[in-house]
């Protein structure tokens, strides 16, 4: 063989090898499983995951996590402590937090920790429980707090998007989205009576995102989260939220007097159960408080030993009143210290009263 025809085969024989060899590392590394992954370079977000972004960045440094510890006695095992949780936002550059009542509802002590600062105790200024709403303060008030921009409820739109900043299951700084489901739902809350206006969204609301803000796409406030509706106890896309111009009317009043006013006229009301099974549209009037509005004004109570009839308030102002959270809210809208109008009827007849409204946490 000459030395030309050994170099032809053995160029070949390096050829076949290195065709051999690519093959494998093509098929080994690019196209089998068994390869590495390959890296793809990232898109550009689009504009609507830039906005939640920036709203997460803005929003977030304002939103508490709330934990509470409450002191219980055991008669068989002693003094214990329960501890909750929840969350709630700046109101003020002050320290003043808001939350849901029922968060920190008979608590001993409250935490709040805002973004990932250490938690700083805080002291319950007050609360009002027909509203669901509770106030507390920083003991020790940080430096540059940022409250979170106050929206308005009253031009919420069904469809427009919705953000929920909280702590579900403890997890902090938790975001989730949705949008507007529904507006003008009632809430029933304490003593007979019902927030109006209320919010409902599909958000994710979950155990712990009590309390904590519900805002519009432009980062301000329109709602805190207060309840689910679910059979599991756990999100089902149906949340709601106190309305933000209620929250407004409220604060304030808590932070400067510990408490909300409770519109009343010192009626005892029946059981909206006992006006049905006795065929009764109205606030069935059980008794009449002495030296109050309603005495003065000539309400008289139905009392089970009399075979006199008592007296039904039907409408105020104008308005029909078929149920205690209607009247309570009448009330409401007149508010205290207001002179207002009662329709009540005694057996067949009816009659219009005058009657001043007073607050009855006075």
């Amino acid at each position: 063989m000459s030395s030309r025809s050994g170099r032809l085969i053995l160029i070949w024989a390096l050829v076949l090898a290195t065709a051999w060899l690519g093959e494998r590392l093509y098929r080994n590394y690019i196209w089998t499983p068994e390869g590495p992954p390959v890296v793809v370079p990232a898109g550009k977000l689009s504009d609507w995951e830039k906005g939640n972004i920036d709203l997460f960045r803005a929003a977030s440094p304002s939103v508490a996590s709330i934990t509470t510890e409450q002191m219980r006695i055991n008669p068989f095992f002693g003094a214990t402590v329960a501890q909750g949780a929840g969350s709630g936002f700046l109101w003020d550059a002050g320290g003043h937090v808001v939350t849901n009542f029922h968060v920190i509802e008979g608590a001993s002590t409250v935490y709040v920790q805002l973004g990932t600062a250490d938690p700083i105790r805080a002291r319950v200024i007050g609360g009002a429980r027909q509203y669901d709403i509770a106030v507390v303060r920083l003991t020790d008030v940080p430096a540059g707090l940022r409250p979170l921009p106050i929206g308005s409820s009253k031009s919420l739109f069904v469809g427009q998007s919705v953000y929920a900043i909280g702590n579900p299951f403890g997890l902090q700084r938790t975001l989730t989205t949705g949008i507007v489901s529904a507006v003008e739902r009632r809430l029933p809350t304490a003593q007979g009576r019902e927030v109006r206006g209320v919010i409902q969204t599909d958000a994710a609301i979950n155990p712990g995102n009590s309390g904590g803000p519900l805002l519009d796409s432009s980062g301000r406030l329109i709602g805190v989260n207060t309840a689910i509706l679910s059979e599991s106890g756990t999100s089902a896309g149906i949340g709601f939220a106190i309305p933000v111009d209620l929250v407004s009317r409220v604060v304030p009043e808590i932070i400067k007097h510990g408490r909300a006013p409770r519109p009343g006229l010192g009626i005892i009301a029946a059981d909206e159960r006992i006006a049905q099974q006795l065929g009764v549209s109205g606030v069935v009037v059980l008794g009449v408080g002495r030296g109050s509005p309603a005495e003065r004004a000539g309400l008289k109570p139905f009392r089970p030993d009399s075979t006199e009839p008592g007296d039904v308030i039907v409408g105020v102002e104008g308005k029909p009143t078929k149920t205690l959270a209607d009247f309570a809210q009448a009330l409401e809208d007149a508010g205290v210290g207001k002179e207002i109008t009662l329709k009540v009827r005694r057996g067949n007849a009816e009659r219009e009263v005058q009657a001043r409204v007073v607050d009855l946490a006075d």
